[in-house]
C-alpha cells in the first residue's frame, strides 16, 4: 500500500497531520479517538513495508480488515 493510499484511510477515520517542524521523511498523524501520534513515513509513489504497515495500524487500534476496509 502506497503512503497516498494510507493517507486517505487516515483522513476518513477522523486523523489530522501535525504541521513539520522540519525536514525528515516520515509525517505524523494524530488520532483523535484514541489520542496517539502516529508517524508514517512519506515514500511517494512507493509501497510501504508490511511491517511497517502492520506498526502503524496496530499504533491505531485496529486490525487489518478494519484498515483494509475504510
Amino acid at each position: 500500500m502506497k503512503y497516498k493510499e494510507v493517507i486517505k484511510k487516515l483522513k476518513k477515520m477522523g486523523c489530522k497531520e501535525i504541521p513539520r517542524k522540519g525536514g525528515g521523511s516520515h509525517r505524523k498523524w494524530y488520532n483523535p479517538s484514541n489520542k496517539v501520534v502516529v508517524p508514517v513515513p512519506d515514500w511517494g509513489n512507493k509501497d510501504l513495508k508490511l511491517g511497517t504497515l502492520r506498526k502503524i495500524i496496530r499504533q491505531l487500534d485496529l486490525d487489518w480488515e478494519e484498515f483494509k476496509n475504510l
